[in-house]
Protein backbone atom coordinates (compact mmCIF):
# COMPACT_ATOMS: atom_id res chain seq x y z
CA UNK A 1 0.00 0.00 0.00
CA UNK A 2 1.89 3.01 -1.25
CA UNK A 3 -0.73 5.49 -2.42
CA UNK A 4 -3.90 7.41 -1.65
CA UNK A 5 -6.54 6.75 -4.29
CA UNK A 6 -9.03 9.53 -5.09
CA UNK A 7 -12.11 8.57 -7.08
CA UNK A 8 -13.05 11.56 -9.24
CA UNK A 9 -16.60 12.17 -10.43
CA UNK A 10 -17.73 13.03 -13.93
CA UNK A 11 -21.16 13.19 -15.49
CA UNK A 12 -21.72 13.26 -19.21
CA UNK A 13 -18.04 13.89 -19.86
CA UNK A 14 -17.91 16.90 -17.54
CA UNK A 15 -16.09 17.03 -14.22
CA UNK A 16 -17.90 17.57 -10.96
CA UNK A 17 -15.99 20.51 -9.49
CA UNK A 18 -15.75 18.79 -6.10
CA UNK A 19 -13.52 16.15 -7.68
CA UNK A 20 -10.59 18.57 -7.56
CA UNK A 21 -11.25 19.43 -3.92
CA UNK A 22 -11.18 15.71 -3.07
CA UNK A 23 -7.95 15.35 -5.05
CA UNK A 24 -6.46 18.24 -3.07
CA UNK A 25 -7.42 16.41 0.14
CA UNK A 26 -5.79 13.25 -1.19
CA UNK A 27 -2.61 15.12 -2.09
CA UNK A 28 -2.46 16.64 1.40
CA UNK A 29 -2.97 13.27 3.08
CA UNK A 30 -0.42 11.58 0.83
CA UNK A 31 2.11 14.32 1.60
CA UNK A 32 1.65 13.85 5.34
CA UNK A 33 2.15 10.09 5.05
CA UNK A 34 4.95 10.15 2.52
CA UNK A 35 2.81 8.40 -0.10
CA UNK A 36 1.88 9.13 -3.69
CA UNK A 37 -1.63 10.17 -4.69
CA UNK A 38 -3.43 8.50 -7.60
CA UNK A 39 -6.78 9.24 -9.20
CA UNK A 40 -9.48 7.19 -10.90
CA UNK A 41 -12.22 8.24 -13.28
CA UNK A 42 -15.05 5.83 -14.12
CA UNK A 43 -17.26 5.65 -17.19
CA UNK A 44 -17.22 4.87 -20.90
CA UNK A 45 -14.72 6.63 -23.16
CA UNK A 46 -13.05 8.45 -20.28
CA UNK A 47 -9.61 8.66 -21.89
CA UNK A 48 -9.86 12.41 -22.52
CA UNK A 49 -10.94 13.08 -18.96
CA UNK A 50 -8.13 10.92 -17.64
CA UNK A 51 -5.72 12.96 -19.73
CA UNK A 52 -7.04 16.17 -18.16
CA UNK A 53 -6.60 14.76 -14.66
CA UNK A 54 -3.08 13.70 -15.59
CA UNK A 55 -2.14 17.37 -15.88
CA UNK A 56 -2.05 17.51 -12.09
CA UNK A 57 1.02 16.69 -10.02
CA UNK A 58 -0.04 13.19 -9.03
CA UNK A 59 1.25 9.67 -9.62
CA UNK A 60 -1.21 7.82 -11.86
CA UNK A 61 -4.67 8.30 -13.29
CA UNK A 62 -6.70 5.14 -13.81
CA UNK A 63 -9.17 5.32 -16.69
CA UNK A 64 -11.77 2.76 -15.53
CA UNK A 65 -13.58 2.16 -18.80
CA UNK A 66 -16.41 -0.22 -19.74
CA UNK A 67 -19.52 -0.07 -21.92
CA UNK A 68 -21.74 -0.89 -18.92
CA UNK A 69 -20.38 2.13 -17.07
CA UNK A 70 -21.67 4.62 -19.65
CA UNK A 71 -24.60 5.40 -17.34
CA UNK A 72 -24.06 5.55 -13.61
CA UNK A 73 -25.38 2.69 -11.47
CA UNK A 74 -24.31 1.84 -7.95
CA UNK A 75 -23.89 -1.81 -8.95
CA UNK A 76 -21.68 -1.05 -11.94
CA UNK A 77 -19.46 1.49 -10.18
CA UNK A 78 -19.08 -0.74 -7.14
CA UNK A 79 -18.09 -3.76 -9.22
CA UNK A 80 -15.56 -1.78 -11.29
CA UNK A 81 -13.94 0.07 -8.39
CA UNK A 82 -13.82 -3.05 -6.24
CA UNK A 83 -11.59 -4.66 -8.87
CA UNK A 84 -9.39 -1.56 -9.15
CA UNK A 85 -8.91 -1.34 -5.39
CA UNK A 86 -8.16 -5.05 -5.13
CA UNK A 87 -5.44 -4.66 -7.76
CA UNK A 88 -3.87 -1.38 -6.60
CA UNK A 89 -4.31 -1.86 -2.81
CA UNK A 90 -4.29 1.85 -1.87
CA UNK A 91 -3.63 2.93 1.70
CA UNK A 92 -6.76 5.12 1.71
CA UNK A 93 -9.62 5.79 -0.70
CA UNK A 94 -11.18 9.27 -0.90
CA UNK A 95 -14.24 10.60 -2.74
CA UNK A 96 -15.95 13.97 -3.15
CA UNK A 97 -19.03 14.06 -0.90
CA UNK A 98 -21.65 14.14 -3.68
CA UNK A 99 -25.09 12.59 -4.05
CA UNK A 100 -23.63 9.94 -6.33
CA UNK A 101 -20.89 9.01 -3.88
CA UNK A 102 -23.41 8.78 -1.06
CA UNK A 103 -25.26 6.25 -3.19
CA UNK A 104 -22.47 3.79 -4.02
CA UNK A 105 -19.51 4.42 -1.69
CA UNK A 106 -21.00 2.77 1.43
CA UNK A 107 -21.71 -0.32 -0.66
CA UNK A 108 -18.13 -0.29 -1.98
CA UNK A 109 -16.61 0.18 1.49
CA UNK A 110 -18.67 -2.76 2.78
CA UNK A 111 -17.10 -5.01 0.14
CA UNK A 112 -13.81 -4.48 1.98
CA UNK A 113 -15.37 -4.70 5.45
CA UNK A 114 -14.67 -1.00 6.01
CA UNK A 115 -16.77 1.93 7.12
CA UNK A 116 -17.08 5.12 5.12
CA UNK A 117 -16.30 8.27 7.10
CA UNK A 118 -18.48 10.81 5.33
CA UNK A 119 -18.40 14.59 4.93
CA UNK A 120 -14.84 14.99 6.24
CA UNK A 121 -13.72 18.59 6.85
CA UNK A 122 -10.05 17.97 7.70
CA UNK A 123 -7.49 15.20 7.94
CA UNK A 124 -4.84 14.88 10.60
CA UNK A 125 -1.91 12.51 10.35
CA UNK A 126 0.87 11.59 12.75
CA UNK A 127 3.28 8.86 11.81
CA UNK A 128 1.22 6.19 10.10
CA UNK A 129 -1.95 7.12 11.97
CA UNK A 130 -4.76 9.11 10.35
CA UNK A 131 -7.70 10.94 11.91
CA UNK A 132 -10.65 12.09 9.84
CA UNK A 133 -12.56 15.05 11.29
CA UNK A 134 -16.27 15.55 10.60
CA UNK A 135 -18.96 17.73 12.15
CA UNK A 136 -21.88 16.65 14.31
CA UNK A 137 -25.07 18.37 15.50
CA UNK A 138 -25.11 20.87 12.64
CA UNK A 139 -21.51 21.88 13.19
CA UNK A 140 -21.69 22.40 16.95
CA UNK A 141 -19.15 19.63 17.55
CA UNK A 142 -16.20 18.19 15.66
CA UNK A 143 -15.72 14.43 15.91
CA UNK A 144 -12.37 12.71 15.34
CA UNK A 145 -12.40 9.27 13.73
CA UNK A 146 -9.16 7.30 13.99
CA UNK A 147 -8.76 5.43 10.71
CA UNK A 148 -6.72 2.36 9.97
CA UNK A 149 -5.07 1.63 6.65
CA UNK A 150 -7.59 0.86 3.94
CA UNK A 151 -10.22 3.32 5.22
CA UNK A 152 -12.70 5.13 2.96
CA UNK A 153 -13.75 8.78 3.34
CA UNK A 154 -15.72 11.43 1.45
CA UNK A 155 -14.66 15.08 1.51
CA UNK A 156 -17.04 17.95 2.31
CA UNK A 157 -17.49 20.66 -0.31
CA UNK A 158 -15.24 23.64 0.33
CA UNK A 159 -13.13 21.89 2.97
CA UNK A 160 -10.05 21.75 0.71
CA UNK A 161 -8.99 24.15 -2.02
CA UNK A 162 -8.67 22.82 -5.53
CA UNK A 163 -6.19 25.53 -6.50
CA UNK A 164 -3.65 24.01 -4.12
CA UNK A 165 -3.08 21.27 -6.69
CA UNK A 166 0.13 21.78 -8.60
CA UNK A 167 0.40 21.18 -12.34
CA UNK A 168 2.30 18.14 -13.48
CA UNK A 169 2.34 15.15 -15.78
CA UNK A 170 0.90 11.89 -14.49
CA UNK A 171 0.83 8.44 -16.07
CA UNK A 172 -2.53 7.38 -17.50
CA UNK A 173 -3.29 3.70 -16.91
CA UNK A 174 -6.19 2.09 -18.78
CA UNK A 175 -8.12 -0.27 -16.53
CA UNK A 176 -10.77 -2.52 -18.07
CA UNK A 177 -12.86 -4.09 -15.29
CA UNK A 178 -14.83 -7.28 -15.77
CA UNK A 179 -18.45 -6.20 -15.43
CA UNK A 180 -21.27 -8.54 -16.37
CA UNK A 181 -24.71 -7.20 -17.25
CA UNK A 182 -26.27 -9.57 -14.71
CA UNK A 183 -24.52 -7.67 -11.92
CA UNK A 184 -26.37 -4.45 -12.70
CA UNK A 185 -29.84 -4.70 -11.20
CA UNK A 186 -30.86 -1.09 -11.76
CA UNK A 187 -32.21 0.33 -14.98
CA UNK A 188 -30.85 3.86 -15.26
CA UNK A 189 -33.30 6.58 -16.19
CA UNK A 190 -32.56 10.06 -17.46
CA UNK A 191 -30.47 11.92 -14.88
CA UNK A 192 -32.09 14.58 -12.72
CA UNK A 193 -31.58 18.02 -14.20
CA UNK A 194 -31.92 21.19 -12.21
CA UNK A 195 -33.80 24.04 -13.81
CA UNK A 196 -31.43 26.52 -15.41
CA UNK A 197 -30.33 29.35 -13.18
CA UNK A 198 -30.35 32.95 -14.25
CA UNK A 199 -27.50 33.53 -11.79
CA UNK A 200 -24.46 31.28 -11.49
CA UNK A 201 -22.89 32.33 -8.21
CA UNK A 202 -20.15 29.73 -8.61
CA UNK A 203 -18.58 31.88 -11.34
CA UNK A 204 -18.55 35.10 -9.28
CA UNK A 205 -15.23 36.47 -8.05
CA UNK A 206 -16.84 38.74 -5.44
CA UNK A 207 -20.08 37.99 -3.57
CA UNK A 208 -21.97 40.18 -1.13
CA UNK A 209 -24.35 37.99 0.84
CA UNK A 210 -27.13 39.19 3.13
CA UNK A 211 -28.75 37.52 6.12
CA UNK A 212 -31.50 38.13 8.65
CA UNK A 213 -29.63 41.08 10.10
CA UNK A 214 -31.09 43.14 7.25
CA UNK A 215 -34.41 42.97 9.20
CA UNK A 216 -36.85 43.56 6.34
CA UNK A 217 -37.13 43.38 2.57
CA UNK A 218 -37.21 47.16 2.18
CA UNK A 219 -33.61 47.27 3.48
CA UNK A 220 -32.20 44.99 0.76
CA UNK A 221 -31.07 48.03 -1.33
CA UNK A 222 -28.51 48.78 1.41
CA UNK A 223 -26.50 45.66 0.45
CA UNK A 224 -27.42 45.93 -3.23
CA UNK A 225 -25.58 49.24 -3.31
CA UNK A 226 -22.45 47.62 -1.84
CA UNK A 227 -22.60 44.80 -4.39
CA UNK A 228 -23.00 47.31 -7.22
CA UNK A 229 -20.07 49.42 -5.98
CA UNK A 230 -17.80 46.34 -5.85
CA UNK A 231 -19.05 44.81 -9.10
CA UNK A 232 -20.15 41.80 -7.04
CA UNK A 233 -23.01 39.32 -7.23
CA UNK A 234 -25.70 39.60 -4.57
CA UNK A 235 -26.45 36.44 -2.58
CA UNK A 236 -28.30 35.51 0.59
CA UNK A 237 -28.74 32.99 3.37
CA UNK A 238 -31.74 30.68 3.30
CA UNK A 239 -34.13 32.73 5.51
CA UNK A 240 -33.91 35.64 3.07
CA UNK A 241 -34.80 33.44 0.09
CA UNK A 242 -37.46 31.50 2.00
CA UNK A 243 -39.13 34.81 2.81
CA UNK A 244 -39.13 35.71 -0.89
CA UNK A 245 -36.97 38.78 -0.39
CA UNK A 246 -34.49 37.48 -3.00
CA UNK A 247 -34.87 34.68 -5.59
CA UNK A 248 -33.99 31.13 -4.49
CA UNK A 249 -31.24 31.04 -7.14
CA UNK A 250 -29.29 33.52 -5.00
CA UNK A 251 -29.22 31.27 -1.95
CA UNK A 252 -25.83 30.08 -0.67
CA UNK A 253 -25.65 27.04 1.58
CA UNK A 254 -26.25 23.32 1.84
CA UNK A 255 -29.64 23.65 0.10
CA UNK A 256 -28.46 26.39 -2.27
CA UNK A 257 -25.30 27.03 -4.26
CA UNK A 258 -21.79 26.23 -3.02
CA UNK A 259 -19.40 29.05 -3.89
CA UNK A 260 -15.69 29.81 -3.59
CA UNK A 261 -15.15 33.42 -4.75
CA UNK A 262 -12.03 35.47 -4.19
CA UNK A 263 -13.97 37.63 -1.70
CA UNK A 264 -17.15 36.74 0.20
CA UNK A 265 -18.75 39.51 2.26
CA UNK A 266 -21.31 38.23 4.76
CA UNK A 267 -23.61 41.03 5.88
CA UNK A 268 -25.86 40.33 8.86
CA UNK A 269 -25.30 36.57 8.61
CA UNK A 270 -24.86 34.72 11.90
CA UNK A 271 -23.12 31.72 10.36
CA UNK A 272 -25.29 28.61 10.71
CA UNK A 273 -23.49 25.46 9.55
CA UNK A 274 -25.89 25.09 6.61
CA UNK A 275 -24.67 28.44 5.29
CA UNK A 276 -20.99 27.89 6.12
CA UNK A 277 -20.96 24.67 4.08
CA UNK A 278 -21.80 26.71 1.00
CA UNK A 279 -19.17 29.46 1.33
CA UNK A 280 -16.29 28.48 3.59
CA UNK A 281 -14.13 27.63 0.58
CA UNK A 282 -13.99 31.34 -0.29
CA UNK A 283 -10.46 32.76 -0.57
CA UNK A 284 -11.18 35.69 1.76
CA UNK A 285 -14.22 36.04 4.00
CA UNK A 286 -15.34 39.39 5.41
CA UNK A 287 -18.05 39.31 8.09
CA UNK A 288 -20.17 42.25 9.25
CA UNK A 289 -22.32 41.53 12.29
CA UNK A 290 -23.24 43.40 15.45
CA UNK A 291 -22.98 40.20 17.53
CA UNK A 292 -19.31 39.68 18.35
CA UNK A 293 -20.04 36.04 19.24
CA UNK A 294 -21.66 35.18 15.91
CA UNK A 295 -20.26 31.89 14.49
CA UNK A 296 -19.47 33.62 11.19
CA UNK A 297 -16.46 35.26 12.83
CA UNK A 298 -14.90 31.82 13.41
CA UNK A 299 -14.38 31.38 9.66
CA UNK A 300 -13.91 35.03 8.70
CA UNK A 301 -10.53 36.39 7.64
CA UNK A 302 -11.72 39.92 8.47
CA UNK A 303 -14.48 40.80 10.90
CA UNK A 304 -16.33 44.04 11.56
CA UNK A 305 -18.41 44.11 14.75
CA UNK A 306 -20.98 46.80 14.17
CA UNK A 307 -24.40 47.78 12.89
CA UNK A 308 -24.59 46.92 9.20
CA UNK A 309 -26.76 49.99 8.59
CA UNK A 310 -23.78 52.11 9.63
CA UNK A 311 -20.93 49.93 8.32
CA UNK A 312 -22.23 49.14 4.83
CA UNK A 313 -22.95 52.76 3.74
CA UNK A 314 -19.48 53.73 5.02
CA UNK A 315 -17.93 50.93 2.94
CA UNK A 316 -19.87 52.03 -0.12
CA UNK A 317 -18.60 55.57 0.28
CA UNK A 318 -15.00 54.38 0.62
CA UNK A 319 -15.25 52.09 -2.42
CA UNK A 320 -16.68 54.90 -4.55
CA UNK A 321 -13.96 57.25 -3.30
CA UNK A 322 -11.27 54.71 -4.21
CA UNK A 323 -12.71 54.33 -7.71
CA UNK A 324 -13.05 58.07 -8.32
Amino acid sequence: MSSVLVVLEQQGGKWHRMSWEALAAGAELAGKLGLSVDAAVVGKGVGTLAGEAAQKSIGKVYAVDHDLLASYTADGYTAALEQLIQQTKPAFVLFPHTYQVRDFAPKLATRFDRVLVSDVISIEAAGSGVTFVRQLFQGKLNANFAASTGAFASIQAGAFRAESLAAGTAEVVNFAPSVDASVIRIQAEAPFRESSRAVDLTAAEIIVSVGRGIKEQDNIPVVEELAAALGAELAASRPICDAGWLPMERQVGSSGQTVSPKVYIAVGISGAIQHLVGMKGSKAIVAINKDENAPIFEVADYGIVGDLFEVVPALVAEVKKAKA
